[in-house]
């Protein structure tokens, strides 16, 4: 899932889905390796903080589910599902009753969720948040109309190799086609549109699907869209070839970092309000942990190995 960069904002309770482990090494006892690939989530996590992709991604630190992400979770699902109906039937009711039954499947899928309500055993609390969910569901309808929209795709799942050899992954919640071949990428947060002067880092992970789609199709997305359904807003962006090459440069620049850090085991934190959120503090030196013995040959860091630490939102 994407991090919100809104201030002291908590991280935006986008969906775990199957990106978050896209380009993620398979790590065991016996061995590791080191990353293989790059989605916007792990961009992102690298950007705000080294040393919490490593541990994301190197080490495999577990992490607890959370209410926001989960319901995000939900309702990406029931938005997902809808479109399963004719269009004169994905209405505000029908999107609603499909709520009980995707979080019946959400808990077969991820029977960890099921810890969010050990301390609730009077479903009041799960109530208020089914209900919550339900209510995001219901605000969608007011910034988009599902009987006029048919998605060519939804949840699809994107990879594209660069000339330098890096792979790119990601998960895209919707894309349509118009009659004219125009594309739109489509995502649906359930947090709050971000400040105007984070705007830019918003549509950061919308930038990394339209160049995965532009090395993929040679097509340049017409527009990103971000669907804001905690505040009910609609973020849009139209893109050009430009904007692309240059998120591709970063994107490389940023790999490279990465790749350096792999090598050294220099992962280094970079604290900002955002810590407060994170499951990783008790291996953080930051907050006076320890973090698990690095499982990957190292070999000594180069002048400037740090540079890694300074890679920022475009």
């Amino acid at each position: 899932m994407e991090t919100s960069t809104e201030g002291a904002a908590p991280p935006d309770s986008s969906p775990v889905t199957a990106e978050a482990a896209t380009d993620t090494a398979v790590v065991t006892e016996a061995s590791a390796a080191p990353p293989a690939s790059l989605s916007p989530s792990r961009a992102s996590d690298f950007m705000q903080c080294p040393l919490l992709y490593r541990f994301r991604v190197i080490d495999r630190l577990p992490e607890k589910p959370s209410e926001a992400a989960t319901r995000g979770t939900l309702v990406h699902a029931v938005l997902e599902r809808l479109f399963d109906a004719p269009a004169a039937e994905r209405t505000p009711p029908r999107a609603k009753a499909l709520v009980p039954g995707q979080w019946d499947r959400l808990r077969e899928s991820r029977p960890e969720v099921v810890e969010l309500f050990a301390d609730d055993p009077e479903g009041e609390r799960l109530a208020r948040w089914l209900a919550e969910a339900e209510t995001l569901v219901e605000r969608w309808f007011a910034l988009e109309d599902p009987s006029r929209l048919e998605p060519a795709e939804r949840e699809l799942f994107v990879e594209a190799e660069l000339e330098s050899g890096l792979r790119l992954r990601g998960i895209i919640d919707r894309v349509d086609v118009a009659p004219t071949g125009e594309v739109r990428i489509v995502d649906y947060k359930t947090g709050k549109a971000p400040r105007p002067e984070y705007a830019e880092g918003a549509l950061f992970q919308m930038k990394f699907y339209a160049l995965v789609v532009w090395r993929l199709k040679r097509v340049v997305p017409r527009r990103l869209q971000l669907v804001y359904l905690g505040s009910g807003d609609v973020l849009t962006y139209d893109p050009v070839l430009a904007d692309l090459e240059r998120v591709e440069r970063k994107l490389l620049a940023l790999w490279d970092a990465i790749r350096l850090a792999t090598e050294t085991g220099d992962w280094r934190p970079r604290p900002t309000k955002l810590c407060g959120w994170c499951d990783h503090r008790a291996h953080c030196p930051e907050f006076g942990g320890t973090p698990p013995p690095y499982p990957l040959p190292v070999r000594a860091a180069e002048s400037g190995g740090g540079r890694q630490g300074r890679m920022g939102p475009d």
